[in-house]
């Protein structure tokens, strides 16, 4: 079997009601290369073979063999997705698999579709997380390249207009794509949000342009709100995903994600001023929002537009956690009775203007 196949998935089952063989055809009808093993020592010799992208199995949280195989194949490969199925749903289920990180969680009685979406979404997540950090060494090798070279520029300026404008126009190509991956792999992480990203930077330039800002200031806003959402990436989908009301846990986690978006660009020196906004764009207008409880004229602008704009397509697109969104007179409403404690009242003004032409 091909090691670098990034499709490879592993199935492990010591007692499964699924069946090996079923799940295994089922998989192999998708199109992805499956192999199966009997023990836990078997998975983890295969498992340093082979680039598994994901790893179905059973889960006992009240065994010590399910952890022991979580633990080790992550250790092995630690970008590797995990689904597991277990006959009986309870609270602690979930629980236990957001402790390690779980993707997908399959219960009785099964749905098939839902189980063939989990799994071609772990393996579509993966491709664009091996993508991502293939690109992210690019980068790096790029920047050093840059750095060494613009030290000689300096002293043959006059001499050298040619051999800038092409590092210009080469780093201006790195970022571009830099960006459409990053987009790509926020948008690829649930079939609810798969547009979210493009519907917040729309808004966001919207709004912008009515308050007659700077172009310049325009489009930092407009590439701020593509990535705003980056930092989710870090987030188990058995948090993200979840349509039930999250722990106090969980809720943390969801709050790191802006502080983890700005870390992730941070590489990336010409996008500071976008990584600012990417860093407040959950601040509250009256200082109880996160990740530092800024307020009032503190917050950027940009961030108080992606703020306003990101919740407006919260509430009128679906959600795992809310499946049938407001209505666009509702959500108005409730931007309007939130103006002055959520929402910055002159980004508010600013989209009342434009609402109705969304």
């Amino acid at each position: 079997m091909n090691s670098f196949d990034n499709r490879q998935i592993l199935l492990y089952f010591k007692n499964s009601e699924i069946g090996n063989f079923f799940l295994e055809q089922l998989i192999l009808g998708c199109g992805y290369p499956v192999t199966m093993v009997q023990t836990i020592e078997e998975a983890l010799v295969v498992a340093a073979q082979n680039n598994f992208c994901l790893v179905i199995t059973e889960f006992d949280f009240d065994s010590q063999g399910t952890s022991d195989l979580i633990v080790g194949l992550r250790k092995v490969n630690p970008f590797v997705f995990f689904m597991v199925y277990s006959p009986n749903f309870s609270p602690q289920l979930y629980t236990e698999a957001t402790k390690f990180s779980i993707s997908y969680i399959i219960t009785k009685p099964i749905d098939i579709d839902y189980l063939l979406f989990c799994v071609k979404s772990c393996v579509k997540q993966h491709s664009f997380l091996w993508s991502l950090r293939k690109e992210n060494e690019i980068m790096k090798e790029q920047n050093v390249n840059f750095q060494k070279q613009n030290i000689s520029l300096v002293k043959r300026l006059e001499d050298s207009t040619k051999n800038l404008a092409k590092l210009y126009e080469d780093l201006r190509s790195t970022y571009l794509r830099t960006i459409k991956a990053l987009a790509q792999a926020i948008d690829a992480r649930d079939h609810y949000t798969h547009s979210h990203s493009q519907n917040v930077a729309n808004y966001s330039v919207r709004i912008a342009e009515r308050l007659k800002l700077p172009l310049r200031e325009i489009e930092l806003i407009r590439q701020a709100a593509e990535l705003h959402d980056i930092g989710k990436i870090a987030i188990s989908d058995a948090i993200l995903l979840k349509a039930a009301a999250l722990t106090m846990e969980e809720w943390i986690e969801i709050k790191k994600h802006p502080q983890v978006g700005a870390q992730i660009l941070e590489p990336l020196t010409f996008l500071s001023e976008v990584i600012e906004l990417v860093r407040q764009h959950h601040e509250r207008f009256d200082g109880t929002g996160y990740p530092a409880g800024l307020r009032a004229e503190a917050i950027k602008l940009g961030a108080r537009i992606l703020h306003l704009a990101d919740a407006y397509d919260a509430m009128v697109t679906p959600r795992a956690y809310r499946i049938e969104p407001f209505s666009k007179g509702k959500a108005v409403e409730e931007i309007k009775r939130n103006t002055g404690s959520q929402f910055d009242p002159q980004v508010v003004e600013a989209f009342l203007d434009i609402v109705e032409s969304l």
